[in-house]
Order: structure tokens, then C-alpha cells, then sequence
């Protein structure tokens, strides 16, 4: 590392023991020598990193899957015949999903604000100074704020209407829909302006909307509300993670009314094959490969979240002041990637709508089949094996010749006609 010149005063100090000035002087020169002397032998050393980090530039161009990103879908090599592709399993990068989603709500004018509506506290049913209103941007809380940009002051937050009905329920479906295969990366949070609901269930969909099944159930008491154990994430192994279950920690929002947050643990998941801090990502995208259900499990069409009760803060229910009960969510976070079968490492928004851009010879919106001229052999999706690079599987000329496998019945369509 270059070092900077030493000026007059630290001349001085060298030379504290020098009877003139010529000493002072003598030394500033020698220093000075000293210093150019550095320099001239520092630059080689400077050469030589360089060209190392350009080496490692190279090679992490390259070869990125070696740690662990699996972001490159092919690169030239030199072969005996000259340059020729090299395929790799590939998948873009993670983001945030919510910026591509349509959102609705069920019932529809289950949102605040028509008509204007004024809410009681929770802890203090007569403090009832907080407004809704639709007509006014200030007072409204329409549902596209569940997503907007955090940590304005005041806090923005979509809120449902009231419990004016009761005892007929207060139940809000809040449906997510990409309209795209997404595969989930991150945890997804929930952050609760209200206090967190008493009873939820979070669904999943893996066919646009058709069909639904749960993720996970949320309750104060799991035995009364859904017939169910409570458990939490860390009682699952990776026998069991696949198991759909019931947990009471993010409930109980009047105890802990500091923490409004509702979670569905997919790092914890993670972290049954890849270890507490997922320092072995390796073993989890071999478990991805080999495990059986495990990767539909993190994959998702559609998100719905179904508030069933909202937080009473006691035992029952004051039928007398049913503006304190609503539900407010000021944040969703849900964190993934489009999912395009290992045949894609980037994924566009074009016209509304997600799609990869897909590699291989592969096409379509998730990359699940071959392009036309292309069916000399069955499609089949990228594997993360072996590590680090895995396998394309591309897809490859109808006209290429026979594809010799141990099992025919997985030739493509072009060659069992022939």
C-alpha cells in the first residue's frame, strides 16, 4: 500500500536528535528518496493484483455457479474441435415480488372510507378519533398501500371496515396473483397496522386461482379454531417440513403489541437442509432435486391470505363498541424469483405481465417446453446437479440424430414418430 509523503513535521521527529538544520534537511531528502524507492517497487506488486482480480472477474463470469448464485445459462469453451458451448442450469435472480402482483379483496367494499367511518382504540374503546374516508386522500386506506414504499411518517396501511355487523364474522380475503410461477426465496411478513388478527390462514395456489391449499394457520388457540396442535417452525424436521401447521406465536397481538408482525417462515425451512445460517446451500438445492413435493412446496401462482378474526384484545367480545375491531396492514413482503425451470437467468415485465426469457432451446412463459425444430428429445426441466454447475438439459434439433437413453418411453414426440 502506498503511504504518504512525510512532511516537515514528521521530518522533525526523526530527527529530534540532530544539532542543525542541515540535519533536518538531510533527512527530508533521504526520506524522500526512501519514499520513491517504495513506489518503484510497489508498482510490479500493483500489476500483479491486478491481474488476479481480472482472473477472478473472469472465472466468477464464467463460473458463477460455483458460488452458488446459478446465474449464467452457458459460456464458450475451447474444445478439440475449437469454441463450443458449454450449457448450465441457470434461474434469475431473487426480488421483490410485489411489485408485479394484482391484489383483491372479498368482499370487495370490505375496504374503509364508504361511507367515512371513525374507529375506536383497541386498548381504549373511548378514544375514537381516527377517520376513514375515501373521498379524501389524506383519510383514505385503499388496499395498493399494503404495498407502497415503508417508512413514511405518518404510516401509510389499507384498513377494512369495522365489526358493525356482528356477530356475523369479519372475514377479508386478500388475494395476490401473478399470473406467473414465482418460487419463493425469503420469508414472507406480514406487517399488521391493527393489532394481528386472532385467527388467519395463509393459502397457496399452483394453478392461477383454481384451487387452494393452506400454508399455514394462525391462532390465539390453534385446538379452538381449527382442531389443531399448536406447533412452530422449529418442531419441524426435514421429514416433516412439508407438514401444514399451526402456530399461536403471531397471534397474540394485544400481549405483544409491540411486535405487529405476521411471518411464514421459508428461511427456517431452508435451514433444515442448508443449515442454521444456510452457509451449505448446496445440500438444500440437492435436496430441491432429489426430494420429493419439496420444490412445488416453495412455488406459488397465487398467495391468499384469509382474516377470520380480528384482534379483540380479551376473552370477549364488546358488543357495544364494534368500531375498535378491524384489520390495517401497512406491509407485505414476499421475496422470490420466476420460476422458468432452470432454463433462464432473467425474467421481464412486459404489458403487465412476468415472462423468462428463456435459454436451452427452451420456450414459453416458465420455459416448460422446447422450441419448435427442437423435440429431439422429451423436455425436461434443469437440475441443480451436480454442484456447482448443474445440468441444462437443453432441448435439442428434431434432426440431430437417435438420443440413446435407458428408457424409451422418455424419447420426444419427433423421434418415437420416426
Amino acid at each position: 500500500m502506498l503511504k504518504a509523503p512525510v512532511n516537515l513535521e514528521d521530518s522533525q521527529q526523526y530527527c529530534r536528535f540532530c544539532d542543525d538544520a542541515e540535519a533536518v534537511k538531510s533527512k527530508r531528502s533521504s526520506t524522500a528518496d526512501i519514499q520513491k524507492t517504495r513506489s518503484a517497487m510497489l508498482w510490479p506488486v500493483l500489476f500483479t493484483l491486478q491481474a488476479v482480480c481480472s482472473s477472478v472477474a473472469h472465472a466468477m463470469q464464467h463460473y458463477p455457479a460455483a458460488w452458488g448464485h446459478y446465474d449464467v445459462c452457458k459460456s464458450q469453451i475451447y474444445t478439440e474441435e475449437g469454441l463450443a458451448w458449454d450449457y448450465m442450469a441457470c434461474q434469475p435472480e431473487a426480488t421483490d415480488m410485489t411489485k408485479y402482483l394484482r391484489v383483491a379483496l372479498d368482499p370487495p367494499n370490505i375496504t374503509c372510507g364508504d361511507p367515512p367511518e371513525t374507529y375506536c382504540a383497541l386498548e381504549n374503546p373511548y378514544m375514537c378519533n381516527n377517520e376513514c374516508d375515501a373521498t379524501t386522500e389524506e383519510l383514505a386506506h385503499p388496499p395498493e398501500l399494503m404495498f407502497d414504499f415503508e417508512g413514511r411518517n405518518p404510516t401509510t396501511f389499507w384498513q377494512s371496515t369495522s365489526w358493525k355487523k356482528y356477530p356475523k364474522p369479519l372475514q377479508v380475503n386478500i388475494t395476490l396473483s401473478w399470473n406467473k410461477t414465482i418460487e419463493l426465496t425469503d420469508d414472507i411478513i406480514l406487517t399488521f397496522e391493527s393489532g394481528r388478527p386472532e385467527q388467519m390462514v395463509l393459502e397457496k395456489s399452483l394453478d392461477y386461482g383454481r384451487t387452494w391449499t393452506p400454508y399455514q394457520f394462525y391462532a390465539t388457540d390453534c385446538l379452538d379454531a381449527f382442531t389443531m396442535e399448536p406447533k412452530t417452525v422449529n418442531d419441524l424436521t426435514q421429514r416433516t417440513l412439508l407438514d401444514i401447521i399451526c402456530t399461536e406465536d403471531y397471534s397474540r397481538g394485544y400481549v405483544w403489541k409491540n411486535d405487529k408482525t405476521v411471518r411464514f417462515e421459508i428461511k427456517d425451512r431452508f435451514a433444515l437442509f442448508a443449515g442454521p445460517r444456510l452457509h451449505n446451500m448446496a445440500s438444500l438445492y440437492g435436496q430441491l432435486d432429489t426430494t420429493k413435493n419439496l420444490r412445488d412446496f416453495f412455488t406459488i401462482t397465487d398467495l391468499r391470505i384469509k382474516l377470520l378474526k380480528p384482534a379483540t384484545g380479551a376473552t370477549m367480545v364488546d358488543e357495544n363498541n364494534l368500531s375498535r375491531y378491524f384489520y390495517a396492514i401497512s406491509d407485505i413482503k414476499v421475496q422470490g424469483r420466476c420460476k422458468c425451470n432452470l432454463h433462464a437467468n432473467s425474467c421481464v415485465f412486459d404489458k403487465g405481465k412476468l415472462g423468462c426469457e428463456c435459454e436451452h432451446n427452451t420456450t414459453g412463459s416458465d420455459c416448460s417446453r422446447c422450441k419448435k425444430h427442437y423435440h429431439g428429445r422429451a423436455w425436461s426441466v434443469g437440475s441443480y446437479l451436480p454442484i456447482p454447475k448443474g445440468t441444462a438439459n437443453i432441448c435439442i434439433p428434431s434432426n440431430h440424430g437417435p438420443v440413446h437413453r435407458a428408457n424409451a418411453s422418455s424419447l420426444g414426440v419427433a423421434n418415437r414418430n420416426q
